[in-house]
C-alpha cells in the first residue's frame, strides 16, 4: 500500500478530487504548469511521487534528486493539497479507488496510454510546456567526467552501461600498454587514450579503477590525492591498511570513494536485504552462497603473481550478504582450499557467529549450483543461480500456502546501478552510503587479507 505523506491542507473535502503522478525530478516550470492545470480540474489535488526503487524497477536511471527532496519541491509549488508515494506497478488503480478520485490527469506525452483508467474515473491528458524537460535540465547541469584505468573485459562492459545513467561522460582511458588503450578507446568511442596517468587525471573528475587487483591501491591513491572521486572494482584492495588509508584520504579530500560491487546496488538485492531486516523469515540462523566459474588455466585470474585465485576473484560476492545480514562480529572463519600452481582453484569458507553460521564456496576450477539460501526461524529465502545478479527470489515457509515469488529487474550487465549510485553520491555528498558502508568494506577486505596471509587456511591437494 502507498505511504501517505502528511497532508498540506488538512482533511480531504467532499468536492471533485484530482490525482496525478510523476517523478518530478529537477522540478521546473513545466512541472509547475502541469500541477496548476491539474489543480484547475477540481477541488482537491493529490500528487503521487515515485520512489527511487520504483524508478529503478522501471529502468529509470537518471533521477537526480531523492524522493523526499522531490516531495518537498512538489509541496512548495502551492498547488498541491496532498502528496502520496507511488511504490509499485498497478498502484494507480488502487489509489483511484482508495481516495474516490474523480479525475486522473497526466501530461499529453502519455496520450492514450492511461485510457484503461477510464473504467474507474475521468482521464485527462494535459498539454505539456514546450521546450523544457527534466532530461534537458539534467543534461545542462554538471556532468561528471569519468576516466577509466584499465581496459579489460569489465571496463568494456562499463562504458555502454554508463550511457544509461545521466550526469556522466566517459572522457578518457588509461592503460600502460598504449596500443591496447588506443584500441579500447577507438572501439568504445572514448575521446582520449591517455598516454600517462597524469594526463588521464587532468582530463576527468572521477576515476573508475578496473585494472588488475594488485594495482588498485596505487591507482586509487593517486586519483584521490589528485582530488578525484574513485569507483574501484572488486576486490577493492588486498590489505586492510590500504583500505583504511584510502578512506582516510577520501575523507580529508572530501571525495567519494566507492567499491564497484554491483550486487550491492541492484534492486533485487536491495529488496532482499530490507525484507530480511524486517524479520520476514524470523531470525537468520544460516547463510550459504556459491559463486563458481570454470576458467582457462592460462588466464591471469589464476596467476599467482597477479594475486589470482578463487578467493581474490569471487569472495567479495558471498561476503556481501554474510557481512550485510549477520554483521561484522565474526567469531571464527576456516578456509578449505584446493590448490594448484600456488592459487586456490576452489575454496569453501565456514563462519561462526555467536548465534548463526554461514558458509560459501568460490571456484575457478570447479562448478557448483551457484545459488544462495538464507535460513531463518520462520522460513527461508531461496535465490537461484546466478544469485549475485538475480532478478528473482522465493520466500518459502513450512505452510507452502504462504510461499511467494519476488521479481525485480536486473538490466543489462547490472553496472548501471553502481554507476548511478556513484554519480548520485558525487552530486549529493551528504547522502548516506548505506548500501555498502565503509565498515562493511573494511571487514570484507580484512577477511580477504586473512586468507592471503594464510590464517585458518587448510590447503588440500
Amino acid at each position: 500500500m502507498s505511504k501517505d505523506i502528511p497532508n498540506i491542507g488538512g482533511d480531504r473535502p467532499h468536492g471533485r478530487i484530482v490525482i496525478t503522478y510523476g517523478t518530478f525530478d529537477v522540478l521546473h516550470q513545466g512541472h509547475i504548469n502541469l500541477l496548476r492545470r491539474a489543480k484547475e480540474l477540481g477541488d482537491w489535488l493529490i500528487v503521487g511521487v515515485t520512489t527511487d526503487n520504483f524508478d529503478l524497477e522501471r529502468g529509470k536511471m537518471n533521477t537526480r534528486d531523492s524522493v523526499m527532496k522531490r516531495v518537498q519541491a512538489v509541496k512548495e509549488t502551492g498547488y498541491v493539497d496532498e502528496v502520496i508515494i507511488e511504490e509499485y506497478k498497478g498502484q494507480k488503480i488502487d489509489d483511484i479507488q482508495k481516495y474516490n478520485v474523480d479525475v486522473f490527469a497526466i501530461g499529453s506525452d502519455w496520450e492514450g496510454y492511461f485510457d484503461y483508467l477510464k473504467e474507474y474515473c475521468e482521464v485527462v491528458y494535459l498539454p505539456r510546456t514546450q521546450g523544457i524537460s527534466s532530461t534537458m535540465l539534467r543534461e545542462e547541469q554538471i556532468s561528471v567526467r569519468i576516466g577509466i584505468i584499465g581496459t579489460g573485459s569489465i571496463a568494456g562492459r562499463f562504458v555502454p552501461e554508463a550511457k544509461f545513467v545521466s550526469g556522466n561522460t566517459v572522457s578518457a582511458a588509461y592503460n600502460p600498454d598504449q596500443e591496447e588503450c588506443r584500441k579500447f578507446c577507438s572501439a568504445n568511442g572514448i575521446p582520449m587514450a591517455a598516454r600517462t596517468l597524469d594526463e588521464l587525471l587532468a582530463n576527468c573528475d572521477a576515476v573508475y579503477v578496473a585494472s588488475p587487483h594488485y594495482t588498485h591501491y596505487e591507482y586509487a591513491k593517486a586519483a584521490l590525492l589528485a582530488g578525484k572521486h574513485v569507483l574501484a572494482e572488486t576486490p577493492f584492495v588486498l590489505h586492510l591498511s590500504e583500505a583504511e588509508e584510502l578512506f582516510s584520504i577520501a575523507g580529508a579530500k572530501e571525495r567519494t570513494l566507492m567499491v564497484a560491487h554491483k550486487t550491492a546496488y541492484c534492486p533485487a538485492f536491495r529488496h532482499l536485504v530490507t525484507m530480511l531486516k524486517s524479520g520476514v523469515i524470523g531470525k537468520i540462523v544460516d547463510i550459504n552462497a556459491s559463486v563458481t566459474t570454470l576458467t582457462d588455466e592460462k588466464s591471469s585470474k589464476l596467476d599467482h603473481n597477479q594475486y589470482g585465485g578463487s578467493m581474490n576473484e569471487n569472495a567479495c560476492f558471498p561476503l556481501l550478504p554474510i557481512i550485510k545480514l549477520l554483521g561484522r562480529e565474526v567469531r571464527n572463519i576456516n578456509f578449505y582450499s584446493i590448490m594448484k600452481n600456488e592459487v586456490d582453484m576452489y575454496t569453501k569458507a565456514v563462519f561462526r557467529y555467536d548465534s548463526a553460521t554461514a558458509s560459501f564456496q568460490v571456484g575457478l576450477g570447479a562448478k557448483t549450483e551457484g545459488n544462495m539460501v538464507i535460513s531463518g526461524t520462520q522460513g527461508y529465502i531461496y535465490v537461484p543461480a546466478p544469485w549475485w545478479k538475480t532478478d528473482y527470489f522465493e520466500l518459502r515457509f513450512e505452510d507452502q500456502n504462504l510461499n511467494r515469488k519476488c521479481f525485480f529487474p536486473f538490466m543489462g550487465e547490472g553496472l548501471r546501478y553502481e554507476i548511478r549510485e556513484f554519480i548520485s553520491h558525487i552530486l549529493n555528498p551528504d547522502q548516506s552510503m548505506y548500501l555498502l558502508t565503509k565498515d562493511e568494506v573494511l571487514k570484507m577486505t580484512g577477511i580477504q587479507e586473512d586468507y592471503i596471509n594464510g590464517k585458518n587456511v587448510y590447503k588440500l591437494s
